[in-house]
């Protein structure tokens, strides 16, 4: 199946209330370069001996959930990555206002992630999101952006969004 990627491409993100359950609503639009984001069950080669010569057919391993999204460092959406990482910041001030991340928390919070392909149509909603790795590179000139990477508990696919409208 063909998969629309570029312009049409959009990604839609909310904090869950219930580690795994994708909110209603309280979808914000989210933007990026890349997403990796998606569910796989690989196959294994069977190692059993014993049954000639021919090898036994391959076997499914565990479904996982997980991928990369390259995102922009901006004034506006990197917050929301910054929170995913460390929790909700200590907030100070009455505009401007100081946003303090501290990182060492025990739980960190999940988040729905919408990755919309609407000219396909295909939406895959991954669910139970939680921030494994932060990386960026600091250079002198070009974009300045960052590659989070996430570890989620599932993913389910739709001809509709399940993001609304964000």
């Amino acid at each position: 199946m063909a998969r629309a990627i570029g312009a049409r491409a959009q990604m839609a993100l909310a904090f869950e209330s219930v580690y795994g359950t994708a909110p209603v609503s309280g979808f914000h639009r989210m933007p990026f370069a890349s997403s990796t984001i998606g569910s796989e069950q690989p196959l294994l080669n069977s190692e059993l001996l014993g049954y000639g010569r021919d090898p036994l057919p391959p076997v499914k391993d565990a479904v996982t959930a997980d991928g990369d999204v390259v995102v922009p460092i901006d004034a506006e959406a990197w917050g929301v990555w910054l929170k995913g990482a460390f929790g909700s910041p200590t907030t100070t001030g009455s505009g401007p206002y100081t946003h303090e991340f501290r990182s060492g928390s025990w739980t960190l919070p999940s988040m729905a992630i919408e990755t919309a392909m609407p000219d396909v149509p295909h939406f895959a909603m991954a669910t139970g999101c939680v921030v494994d790795r932060v990386s960026w590179q600091m250079q002198r000139s070009g974009l300045l952006t960052a590659t989070v990477g996430l570890i989620a508990q599932g993913e389910t696919v739709a001809s509709s969004t399940g993001a609304g409208t964000p």
